[in-house]
């Protein structure tokens, strides 16, 4: 296929999503009684208001809790595009967009898409609705354009390389010729293993394109970090994107704590605290010109607010009065902004490297940069049309990820059979394997949490670092001696044991793919596997825990259980070592135990989104010495990938039946 057919294509796949999307949207929240979308989980009403005030950027920010529902599961995440509403009648404009920042059981913090607070704010019943994000698709289908269009350019050239219809202009070791201007400075990677030099050195010495693939535990951000402060030692600034926000809040992190000048461009209610100080808008706030800017803009406010007093009925001298009143506002608004812009270009000048979403990159402050360097981490998970956006703002392309972890999410099943489900890095995988650098050496987990991913997923190309590849979970008593050694990796069979897996009511009746499912019995004997494994542990020498499931449902019911439990409850409080989540929501993390409830258990066999293998092996590394999979064999055992780790657990770990658990 040619490269102008390709995203010919893709632009039409990405119309499919978008249509599919909407219509989810539509048939899900917009188009059901209020009622119905509260019952659902897509609203909150009515809410109170605990707390205002004002957030970086002069947006205004509010805390709501819900009076009603209490406690029960929702689908309001952090980062989603909400419209705070009244349900008062006869209410002009009862509507205010903004963001949430965070949510916390029955609280919620929105940050406005507004300068003040809405005026119907005290007049009567208040909710909160999510709203359908149009933005990204929007960013997705400039960029393909930009692509198509593009000729005899960089992005033509780029186009042509990642497509595998032009040559991809890699620096070879061989050919010091085409080494790229630096290529004699030493690098600073000293620290690094001998996979991870190579992939240093070929990051910074790449004309085109360098793809790192890193598996589970491999170093890739450690990897990314240092190929990025030698970019930076060549380059003026480096544009570092990531398809979501949380990943690129580790990326600012981590460079900032390298000592790198990081500007962190987005939504601040999308923003990690961690890296507020990071932000565009914060710095501008620190900066001592802001309060120059400041002024000039209250004083404009303050022109605009006398040229409102003026009545209908006024002379031709209270006319002029309030024209030249409106003047002053516009001419102090211009010179506000144009101070504003300077301040802007002046922090970004000063930036060694950018960092954003892949989405962000379309922001307005960047709209007219250019950059040497672009590098996409999380690649993987990343629709193509979204990479593309930074790319086009680039002269060469760095990707990191790993292929068999979580995709990137495509709701439309013809756009996904189609192809946009296929990510850049897997077609650079494929048409330029002289551009693929593999991190070998894994530092997270024993090397029996290691083995069955390794062999079902890189071939055996991966190995256990010695200070992890032997470790194992040990309880230990006050004095040091041990008390038990844990097997790293353990299998607790329910098959035979009644435990079915239920349909969540609250979308039982919903003619949408929407479906969630959770298994009570299940999550009751992790519960109990649990309190078991901490009763060898002396108070206060808990491992870290991290309890996941392919289901949101389980999730809740999990969340909801743990509460409830003198003994555990506690564990979820700051620091307590615990945390429960979808594996899709803990990707990226580690703990030194990790439970999977599988959920499905039933008689026809059906696994449901247990067959996307890359979602297991997700949830299967991120355990560092204790590795727990409770699940039905009877079900999920018809499946070629689940017999053989049912295979692997029995020669090579333990395998237990849920009735050594049932009291």
């Amino acid at each position: 296929m040619t490269s102008q057919a390709h995203f010919t294509r893709l632009l039409e796949l990405l119309h499919k999503e978008r249509e599919e999307d909407l219509n989810q949207f539509l048939q899900l929240v917009r188009e059901r009684p209020l009622g119905e979308r509260v019952a659902q989980g897509f609203a909150w009403h009515p809410v109170k208001v605990l707390q205002t005030g004002f957030a970086l950027g002069e947006k205004v920010f509010l805390v709501v809790e819900r009076s009603t529902r209490l406690n029960e599961p929702h689908q309001l995440r952090a980062g989603q595009t909400v419209n705070l509403f009244t349900s008062r009648e006869h209410v002009a404009q009862p509507e205010k967009q903004g963001v949430i920042n965070y949510v916390e059981r029955n609280r919620m913090k929105i940050i406005l898409n507004a300068r003040d607070l809405p005026e119907w704010l005290d007049l009567g019943p208040l909710g909160v609705e999510m709203l359908f994000d149009d933005r990204s698709f929007s960013e997705m289908e400039k960029a393909l354009q930009k692509v198509v269009k593009a000729k005899g350019d960089r992005l033509a050239e780029l186009r042509e390389v990642m497509t595998g219809n032009g040559k991809n202009a890699s620096w070879r070791e061989s050919d010091p010729s085409s080494a790229a201007e630096g290529d004699g400075a030493p690098l600073d990677s000293v620290a690094l293993n001998p996979s991870q030099q190579a992939a240093v050195h070929a990051i910074v010495n790449c004309r085109d394109v360098a793809v790192i693939h890193g598996p589970p535990g491999t170093g890739k951000t450690t990897t990314l970090v240092a190929a990025i402060r030698e970019m930076c030692r060549r380059e003026n600034t480096v544009l570092v994107t990531a398809p979501s926000n949380t990943a690129a809040d580790l990326l600012t992190e981590r460079l900032a704590a390298t000592g790198l000048n990081v500007v962190r461009i987005g939504n601040l209610s999308r923003v990690d605290e961690s890296v507020l100080g990071h932000t565009l808008d914060a710095i501008l706030a620190a900066h001592p010109e802001s309060r120059n800017i400041k002024k000039v803009k209250i004083q404009a406010a303050e022109y605009r607010r006398q040229a409102r007093r003026f009545k209908r009925s006024f002379n031709a001298d209270d006319r002029r009065e309030r024209e030249h009143l409106k003047q002053q506002a516009r001419e102090l608004e211009a010179w506000a902004n144009t101070l504003e812009d300077r301040l802007v270009e002046q922090v970004l000048d000063g930036a060694q490297a950018i960092t954003c979403t892949l989405v962000g990159a379309a922001h307005p402050v960047l709209e007219k940069r250019h950059f040497r360097s672009c590098v996409i981490d999380e690649a993987a998970q990343a629709l193509e049309p979204a990479a593309w956006i930074p790319i086009a703002k680039c002269s060469r392309v760095i990707l990191a990820g790993d292929p068999y972890q979580l995709p990137p999410t495509v709701k439309s099943q013809e756009a996904a059979r189609g192809g946009l489900s296929n990510t850049l890095i897997e077609r650079c995988l494929d048409v330029l394997p002289q551009a693929v650098h593999l991190l070998n050496v894994q530092y997270r987990m024993h090397r029996a949490i290691m083995h069955f991913s390794n062999e079902y997923f890189y071939g055996g190309a991966l190995q256990a670092h010695e200070t992890v590849g032997d470790r194992r979970l040990l309880s230990l008593d006050a004095g040091g001696e041990t008390l038990t050694v844990f097997e790293p990796v353990v299998f607790v069979d329910t098959a035979g044991a009644g435990f079915e897996e239920k349909l969540n009511e609250s979308v039982k009746g919903n003619q949408s793919r929407a479906v969630s499912r959770y298994n009570p019995e299940e999550a009751l004997l992790l519960r109990e596997h649990l309190l078991q494994l901490l009763e060898k542990f002396p108070e206060g020498r808990n491992p870290s825990i991290g309890l996941l499931s392919p289901y949101r449902e389980q999730v809740n019911y999990l969340e909801d259980m743990v509460r409830e439990d003198p003994v555990l409850a506690p564990l979820l409080l700051p620091g307590g070592g615990l945390n429960i989540n979808t594996i899709d929501g803990f990707q990226g993390q580690e703990r030194d135990v990790i439970y999977i409830s599988l959920v499905r258990s039933n008689a026809r066999h059906d696994i449901g989104f247990l067959s996307d293998y890359r979602r297991m092996n997700v949830a299967m590394t991120r355990a560092r010495m204790l590795l727990v999979v409770v699940g039905d064999s009877a079900t999920i055992g018809q499946n070629r990938f689940y017999q053989a780790f049912l295979d692997y657990c029995a020669e090579h770990g333990r395998y237990q039946t849920a009735w050594e658990y049932m009291r």
